[in-house]
């Protein structure tokens, strides 16, 4: 069972409900170490004096503010600690604002808010039903390791989620970042409503299960293949862009596409479900229906989207009952 990584309480108005902090994500990214070429020598890293050449021990390393010209003012640890907030005890809700008017620009990383005792789970309940009914979300401010965060706490499923929220001034300006914002032109009419058609087309319902971090799977695959060496098979070329002549005629072939991979999906679902009582594919979640490619040595499919998995399953499957 996780620890909570803070314990304080959420203020609103004369209510204060004690809550536990709980991490919400991990890094799940392969880590590697670095080696020289050829060899089975490990690379470090040292702190050296770019003067003497000498390595420098941590507690002799100071911060330097660059203040232009080659200029710097040398700040000590001690300083910037004396200067450091302190370890807040409490999420202030300053206000309340509408979930949907927060840009998820501002978003940046989520933890779990839970009653810090079963005694606090009425004022906690009350707090989490009230947000939700009104799609509120509370925008507050408190300390946590030495470092102040803006945060928007807000209702989750049977759970208030507390994400923090990067400043105005931690956000780049695209004009001064981009060699030269894009020019919107106006869509053709035609363009337009295929567009939309194919978005339509395309729409499901939000399913976060059906996604997953399909490149640490591939590295951790190249991993195994060259720790038993096995031939390396490099991923298919991207896409080239589509031409603006070609623009309407690639919209209408995916529609067509999409169209007539739906229903090929749903008629090999059902020729396999009869053949052997298998799942249903259409009732399989794109997780699964990857898992099941992956079992039958599908290729490319990290590429596929749902539908085409389903299909390529499907026809993987009646291939090998033939």
């Amino acid at each position: 069972m996780a620890r909570p990584i803070w314990s304080g309480a959420i203020n609103f108005g004369l209510v204060t409900v004690p809550v536990e902090l709980y991490s919400a994500t991990e890094d799940h990214t392969i880590s590697f170490r670095q080696f020289q070429r050829d060899t089975s020598d490990r690379i470090r890293y040292k702190r050296v004096n770019e003067r003497t050449g000498e390595e420098v021990p941590f507690s002799d390393i100071v911060k330097g503010a660059d203040i232009g010209g080659g200029d710097y003012v040398i700040v000590e640890p001690d300083e910037l600690d004396a200067i450091a907030p302190g370890r807040s005890r409490t999420i202030d809700i300053n206000a309340f604002v509408d979930l949907d008017e927060i840009d998820p620009v501002h978003y940046q990383k989520t933890y779990w808010l839970a009653p810090a005792k079963e005694e606090y789970s009425r004022a906690y309940s009350l707090l989490l039903q009230a947000m939700a009914k009104t799609n509120r979300a509370g925008v507050a401010t408190f300390v946590m390791r030495g470092k102040e965060y803006l945060t928007a706490v807000r209702p989750g499923d049977n759970l208030l989620i507390l994400t923090t929220l990067l400043f105005p001034e931690d956000l780049r300006d695209p004009a001064k970042e981009l060699k030269a914002l894009p020019e919107i032109t106006p869509a053709r009419g035609k363009e337009l409503d295929m567009a939309v058609t194919l978005i339509d087309s395309m729409t499901e319902g939000w399913q976060p299960d059906n996604y997953h971090d399909t490149y640490t799977q591939r590295v951790e695959k190249l991993i195994e293949d060259k720790a038993a060496g096995r031939e390396i098979i490099s991923e298919e070329e991207p896409a080239q862009p589509t031409k603006v002549v070609d623009l309407f005629d690639a919209l209408s072939r995916s529609v067509e596409g999409r169209k007539k991979r739906r229903e090929s999906a749903s008629s090999e679902d059902r020729r396999s479900a009869s053949a052997d009582d298998g799942p249903d594919l259409g009732s399989l979640s794109r997780a699964e229906l990857d898992k099941m490619a992956r079992d039958l040595d599908i290729k490319g499919r990290s590429k596929m989207s749902r539908d085409e998995l389903a299909e390529a399953v499907a026809a993987a499957k009646s291939a090998g009952a033939a």
